[in-house]
């Protein structure tokens, strides 16, 4: 899979391809489908298929800090695209000058002369363009003049609900791992590089891995049992995402992981962490030796969840994509 970051170096790989657009914040079951007609369309059409990402996300950009939790990174969200052998992805960067962009305009300078669309699958409540004013019937009605097929996706339900970002969101700050599940088809999870934090882990003899997720600002909070991918390794652990209410004078959000019976060094490697059950909520202790007992419980918890419940499944993706950059 190639990834791009400007029109110029698209239109040197290909002439003609099939796509869609959206932030695919979540790579959800209504996102799944999504891509999986992208496939099945493109392969008819003996046409790559294409998925265009905005980075930052709209939100993030009109509202910083107060935007919606993001629920995947980017590199998580190549790392699924890849997994579902999408071919190639543009990552257009969302800046003030997209904004202002005319939803016409977009048609015309990006989908039509930029990436040589010939058919194009989006959701049924997509928007784009300045002031959100483009929808799908602009994208038909437009398509039809260009020269080019648009297709809606069919509403995804589960359980009775429709699937989206959104409610996969609520579902992850209310602690629902398992209703994640459900609208995943997967356990939800973050990845990232582990990193040196206080180690006051490891003075309170329960030694955690820091993960630098690349998200600021995290739909869930609270302990977890979890289990870590770590090469081709699966390993069981306690997740503690948030704040430090224990810690004065840390503020700053921290992934901390401890793995279970597992003692290396794996300073700079990466993991992923799949979230299979809410513990507890995130509480102040009033000393050390108080929060090294919960934690110490937090183990036992988490041991008891394994000995008596299969871990969910994991669904492993790697990385082969290749990064093309304008050098001009």
């Amino acid at each position: 899979m190639q990834v791009f970051d400007n029109l110029q170096a698209i239109s040197s790989a290909y002439s003609q391809c099939v796509l869609t657009v959206g932030k695919y914040d979540g790579m959800h079951l209504g996102h799944q489908q999504i891509l999986d007609r992208l496939n099945r369309v493109a392969a008819e059409l003996a046409l790559p298929s294409l998925v265009i990402l905005s980075e930052p996300q709209p939100e993030e950009y009109f509202a910083g800090q107060n935007a919606p939790a993001r629920l995947l990174s980017f590199e998580d969200k190549l790392t699924f695209l890849e997994g579902v052998g999408i071919d190639f992805v543009y990552k257009m960067k969302f800046d003030h000058q997209l904004s202002q962009l005319s939803a016409e305009a977009f048609i015309n300078d990006i989908l039509h002369q930029g990436l040589g669309v010939k058919a194009m699958i989006v959701g049924d409540d997509f928007h784009f363009g300045k002031d959100r004013l483009g929808n799908f019937k602009l994208l038909q009605s437009e398509g039809k003049r260009l020269g080019f097929s648009v297709e809606a996706a069919e509403e995804c339900l589960c359980n009775g609900q429709r699937v989206s970002s959104t409610l996969l969101r609520q579902k992850l700050e209310s602690g629902d791992c398992e209703g994640a599940h459900l609208l995943l088809n997967r356990p939800y999870h973050l990845s990232g590089e582990v990193i040196k934090g206080m180690q006051l882990g490891r003075e309170l003899g329960y030694p955690t891995a820091n993960l630098k997720t690349g998200i600021s600002k995290l739909a869930l909070e609270g302990v977890f049992a979890v289990t870590v991918e770590l090469d081709d390794r699966t390993i069981q652990g306690v997740a503690s995402l948030g704040y430090k209410p224990t810690i004065e004078g840390e503020n700053d959000l921290a992934v901390e992981i401890y793995l279970i019976d597992f003692d290396e060094d794996i300073y700079g490697q990466k993991l992923r962490v799949n979230f299979l059950k809410k513990i507890r909520d995130q509480e102040k202790f009033l000393n050390l030796e108080e929060l090294k007992n919960n934690i110490a419980g937090d183990v036992a918890k988490v041991k008891k969840y394994f000995s008596g419940q299969q871990p969910f499944e994991i669904q492993s993706f790697k990385i082969r994509r290749q990064e093309v950059s304008d050098v001009n």
